[in-house]
């Protein structure tokens, strides 16, 4: 035994759970956190004040939440799981009776001075309900038909919710937050394929009901799926952001044109360029050098993840941190193929560095799961 592990085995527990933290995790979070700082600054000509300043006092709260979370050992979260996910559920239900509407949607409750958007709550509590039902469940009994709709549910009744709010990105994430545990679970391939199948004939009704009484969506979300197949169809109208943004990405370059000299952003030809469409702020100012090295930053992020779940025995643990991690890919995922018109616009923020309240703290405390399930793993 080494001097560092013997040190480790005698420290104080609230000492080893310190040292038994997942510190690269936690620079990197700190790290991607900093560059949207940065761009915040940028964003408001320099003034720390509008944007930067709150984002920097809402990371320093998730930070807090996210270590007293990770101090708290992981079978207490285990056993708060259906709770958390029958608290985020009924919120959803409270926003659809009394929430507070804002841009033609009604996603925020209002506590006071707090506003909270529930929809993000929810893209946590369903992995923390999934894991939880899996390590309950016998794993012969995975793949059952029987056992297999009862996740589908749970999966499928806080998505038609958010859908309603309307919010056709966090259900999205949702459906794709659940699909992930369940795949990660060992439910059969057979089941994706045959929701796969269902999907394309959806997306064929979609198109075939669109102006009609039974039409699946909005008419703002049919605009921006017009928008993302021809931008160019009304470039002074619905095709204006997708086209200013990669116009924001192309003239970056290999290495930008400087901290805070991004004529896009600074000139506000961007739209959202603090919320959605930071990515494109980024790219503007410090080119494909700096887009690439965030996108290796995220990569680190879920790359400690996923060791941490294929070193814990735990089943739970591995669950939920794998959901996590999923989560946060898709948030990428989502926001970088919105931004360069690879996908249609559906207002996914982009995680740790898009201004915004709920997300953040929501995001950390996910965070803060995964570091508890890190820190009590069976050794």
């Amino acid at each position: 035994m080494s001097f560092l592990e013997y040190r480790i085995k005698t420290a104080p527990t609230g000492l080893r759970k310190v040292l038994h933290l997942n510190w690269p995790l936690v620079l990197l979070i700190t790290a991607v956190s900093s560059v949207g700082f940065l761009m915040l600054y940028s964003i408001s000509g320099g003034r720390i004040e509008v944007w930067a300043e709150p984002q920097m006092k809402r990371f320093g709260v998730g930070m807090a939440l996210m270590f007293i979370v990770a101090f708290t050992p992981i079978w207490f979260w285990r056993n708060m799981s259906v709770l958390a996910y029958l608290v985020s559920l009924a919120l959803l239900l409270v926003v659809e009776f009394f929430g507070r509407v804002g841009m033609g949607a009604q996603r925020w409750i209002e506590l006071g001075p707090l506003v909270l958007q529930p929809s993000e709550m929810m893209k946590f509590t369903l992995v923390m309900m999934l894991a939880a039902y899996y390590d309950w469940l016998d794993p012969k009994k995975v793949s059952r038909p029987l056992w297999v709709l009862l996740p589908v549910v749970l999966t499928v009744v806080p998505t038609i919710l958010v859908l309603m709010q309307p919010n056709l990105g966090t259900s999205i994430m949702l459906l794709l937050a659940g699909a992930a545990v369940m795949f990660c679970a060992g439910v059969s391939f057979w089941y994706f394929a045959g929701v796969a199948g269902l999907a394309g004939s959806a997306i064929f009704g979609v198109f075939y009901f669109r102006g009609t009484p039974w039409q699946f969506l909005h008419d703002y979300q049919y605009r921006r799926i017009d928008t993302f197949l021809d931008p160019t169809a009304d470039p002074l109208g619905a095709g204006y952001n997708i086209i200013q943004a990669q116009i924001a990405l192309g003239s970056g370059g290999w290495a930008g044109k400087g901290f805070m000299q991004g004529t896009q952003s600074r000139l506000n030809f961007l739209p959202e360029k603090h919320t959605d469409f930071i990515f494109t702020t980024l790219a503007e100012e410090f080119g494909f050098v700096g887009a690439f090295s965030l996108l290796a930053l995220y990569a680190g992020i879920i790359a400690f993840c996923v060791i941490s779940a294929l070193q814990n025995r735990d089943r739970y643990s591995q669950l939920l941190i794998l959901g996590v991690a999923a989560n946060l890919f898709f948030y990428i995922a989502v926001n970088l193929s919105m931004v360069m018109g690879m996908a249609p616009v559906v207002g996914v923020p982009l995680p740790l560095l898009s201004y915004g309240g709920s997300a953040m703290l929501v995001l950390l405390v996910g965070f803060g799961l995964v570091q508890s399930a890190h820190v009590h793993r069976p050794r």
